[in-house]
């Protein structure tokens, strides 16, 4: 009776040898090529830092004024201004700024990025039915994998540092673009695409002229879930040297420091509420410009 009580499984002898077969490959390919590895993505790296000594470096009252300005084009209204402002007063105040500007300038490279990539995918996703029901497999299993297990790998290649933190972030933040521009091109009214086929648009010149301008609404709900992932993974990815909020609370794990803890979580929890903030203001604007152009 007790293969009713003791799920089969395989030969535990194999799946040790199998184990071991991956793990030494991966090993060994880091031994063969990991200087080639990190040559390649040398130019990312100056990027990063780029990004992060522009942000960190920047005067205050410029990057205050540059963050209100950004709010009041997304969303027109002096509210969403005075709360952008109060809250980077108070993270400034708070003794936060410079690791804020790190992690700010983290998310914002690896929302770029991510973008860049995530757009096109959704596109072929959207356009090529059975490529895109595999990478629907794949993004499923994106989407579920635990973020820690995203560390695992590019440790393996790339060491610690900023670069593998950005590309886990990146790994883990792009499912939703590519997801959502999918969507919003499948949502397109069936109308409006025959009457593109009716004045002889090209496949080229609907998707660009048609369905993209009447998705990015929902494109920027995508963009707006990316940001929200990769928020999300700032402190695990320092448990991999990305500096910023997330190695303060990671520190404050460590060292039981509760204040410290708290302080830098609601520093995260108020640039995620900037964020969304603009960027679904933005969406709403938008939205509101397609109803208004279709009356």
């Amino acid at each position: 009776m007790d293969w009713l009580l003791k799920f089969p499984q395989l030969d535990p002898d194999w799946l040790l040898t199998a184990k071991r077969a991956i793990d030494g490959s991966l090993k060994a390919l880091t031994r063969s090529y990991g200087q080639s590895i990190e040559d390649f993505f040398y130019p990312l790296l100056q990027v990063l830092i780029f990004f992060e000594n522009v942000m960190a470096n920047a005067p205050w009252p410029l990057i205050v004024i540059a963050a209100g300005a950004l709010a009041w084009f997304a969303s027109r209204r002096w509210a969403e201004v005075a709360g952008v402002v109060a809250t980077l007063a108070v993270i400034g105040l708070l003794g936060l700024w410079v690791d804020s500007m790190k992690t700010i300038s983290l998310v914002l490279s690896a929302t770029i990025f991510s973008v860049a990539i995530g757009i096109p995918l959704g596109i072929v996703m959207n356009r090529y039915r059975r490529l895109g029901a595999g990478m629907k497999g794949a993004l499923d299993v994106m989407q579920t994998m635990p973020p820690f297990v995203y560390l695992i790998p590019v440790v393996m290649l790339l060491g610690i540092g900023r670069v593998p933190g950005f590309i886990a972030v990146v790994i883990y933040a792009v499912p939703p673009i590519i997801r959502l521009t999918d969507l919003g091109i499948r949502l397109v009214d069936k109308e409006m695409l025959e009457a593109a086929d009716a004045f002889g648009c090209s496949p080229s010149q609907k998707l660009w002229k048609v369905q993209m301008p009447l998705a990015i609404p929902t494109v920027m709900a995508g963009i707006n879930q990316t940001i929200m992932m990769a928020l999300g993974m700032v402190v695990i990815a320092s448990m991999i040297g990305v500096q910023g909020l997330g190695l303060n609370v990671l520190q404050a794990i460590a060292n039981q420091y509760f204040t410290q803890g708290i302080f830098n979580g609601f520093a995260i929890v108020g640039i995620a509420i900037i964020f969304d903030r603009i960027s679904q203001a933005y969406g709403r604007r938008l939205q509101k410009h397609r109803g208004a152009s279709h009356d």
